[in-house]
């Protein structure tokens, strides 16, 4: 069968065909694959700043959103069944016995470093047609999201943040009403940040790099949130235009970005950072002025990574939400669906929100 892999050591991108996996154990699951989705970190790895192969190849299959049809099954496994639409959680745990998280089915709270990632480091990916994964790691998704549901990877990283968020916000000896959000990026993760946001009734904006009548500026106020474009207002005028935000959900991966952002929180805020910052020199920042108002104003400053399966569980629920309040934005969220072959061209350029590569129908 055939997959897009990446060949880091030699540099190069290419379609490969690898044997087809069957079940080995009672708790695994076989996955016909129908859509995978590409993001910056597939586009980063295909530019050799990131990711790794399994241990003992020098290729990596990539793919880590994912949509698949279940096609057999272990006798243990209960929780899907064949014919089920199936997302599949990204982070493996590590190996070391005294790693709690790890253990409780927490990996993305590892203590050691010594995760594997499916599609990012150590561990293949699932832009191929098959894949065998333990029960543990995949979530039944409902046949009514099936024109969505690759996002829900994507999602999670907002959900993982909702949950955080909101166990800070219970640190308030009040209980906290008409917060005012910041979104910082437009793209697939900002956007589906925002919507989870007004699904909570948080007033939300949204501030990206394109002009206010873009594309991406019609979808923000479509789902009633503020778009604030970053020609037309500096991170540092944005409380002073927009008033301060209490939240700030960062999906830009620009440290200065961020940063300055931190400065803009109102009293008692939080800011959440999601994005990674890819290779580059120093920047310089105001640390003194930041460090200042986190104190003085009691604000917090939390990063978020990956998602454990109840937060993809969290994802499914909030994406049946969004179908109901907004479902023509959540479809605008996809750019192209193409076929594999194209996937070394759109690995290698951006443009467009999400673009999926379909393996199967």
């Amino acid at each position: 069968m055939r997959a897009m892999a990446v060949f880091p050591a030699q540099r190069e991108l290419r379609i490969i065909d690898v044997p087809a996996p069957e079940l080995r154990n009672e708790h695994q699951v076989a996955i016909r694959i129908r859509e995978v989705g590409i993001c910056g970190t597939d586009r980063e790895i295909c530019e050799f700043h990131y990711g790794s192969p399994p241990a003992g190849t020098d290729r990596l299959v990539l793919g880590h959103e994912v949509l698949g049809e279940v096609v057999g099954v272990g006798p243990a496994v209960r929780t899907v069944a064949r014919g089920d639409l199936v997302v599949i959680t990204v982070r493996r745990p590590c190996d070391d016995p005294e790693c709690v998280a790890c253990r409780a089915g927490r990996q993305d709270f590892c203590t050691t470093g010594h995760f594997r990632e499916r599609g990012i480091k150590g561990a293949d990916g699932f832009m191929t047609e098959l894949v065998i994964e333990d029960e543990r790691y995949v979530v039944r998704v409902p046949k009514a999201l099936s024109e969505v549901a690759v996002l829900l990877e994507p999602l999670s990283v907002a959900a993982k943040a909702a949950v955080d968020l909101d166990a800070i916000l219970r640190r308030y000896p009040w209980e906290p009403t008409a917060l005012r959000a910041l979104v910082l990026g437009a793209g697939p993760i900002g956007l589906l940040a925002a919507m989870a946001l007004r699904a909570r009734d948080t007033e939300t904006f949204v501030y990206s790099l394109e002009p206010a009548d873009s594309d991406r500026g019609d979808l923000v106020r479509s789902l009633g949130a503020t778009y604030v474009s970053a020609r037309d207002v500096p991170v540092g005028e944005i409380a002073s235009r927009v008033g301060a935000p209490d939240i700030v959900f960062e999906a830009v991966g620009v440290a200065k970005v961020a940063f300055e952002a931190i400065g803009e929180l109102a009293r008692n805020g939080i800011s959440i950072l999601s994005g990674v910052p890819g290779p580059g020199g120093p920047v310089e920042i105001d640390l003194n002025s930041i460090m200042r108002n986190i104190v003085l104003k009691n604000q917090v400053v939390f990063g978020t990574v990956n998602a454990s399966r109840s937060a993809f569980e969290e994802s499914v629920a909030y994406l049946e939400r969004f179908m109901v309040l907004f479902p023509d934005s959540v479809r605008r969220l996809i750019t192209q669906r193409s076929k594999l072959d194209d996937a070394p061209a759109l690995l290698q350029r951006g443009g467009g929100i999400k673009h999926v590569i379909q393996l199967s129908s």
